[in-house]
């Protein structure tokens, strides 16, 4: 079965960056990945997905343009960099997988975030920036 591990939290100062790591084992058959993040007290939001055929992307608002999602393939791994992070990014934040997709995730726009989209996550990593 799919199997996700995060790597790469930690605690960092505002205005520092960080890349998250998500290495994966039997993903054939999946079609999508994307970074969720959960802070204390708050719901599970999307930050950014990536369809692994094509490499499209979507984005949070909030995070655009200071988060890439990106995946490399030849090691089984996605990646989020995020630059110029601020105190509210502090999070735990979960990689996630996908089989199947409504539409491509541009069509799909902020829905591509949706926990639904996704049916394999990991254990999470710890996000603090102060």
């Amino acid at each position: 079965h799919v199997q996700l591990v995060e790597s790469g939290g930690g605690s960092v100062q505002a205005g520092e960056s960080l890349r998250l790591s998500c290495a994966t084992s039997n993903i054939g058959g999946v079609v999508c990945m994307a970074w969720f993040r959960q802070a204390p007290g708050k719901e599970r939001e999307g930050v950014a997905a990536i369809d692994t055929g094509d490499g499209s992307t979507y984005y949070l608002n909030s995070v655009e343009g200071r988060f890439t999602i990106s995946q490399e393939n030849a090691k089984n791994t996605a990646y989020l960099q995020m630059n110029s992070l601020k105190p509210e990014d502090s999070a735990m934040y979960y990689c996630a997988a996908g089989d199947l997709l409504e539409a491509p995730i541009q069509a799909l726009g902020v829905v591509a975030l949706a926990t639904h989209n996704y049916n394999y996550w990991g254990q999470g990593t710890q996000v603090t920036v102060s």
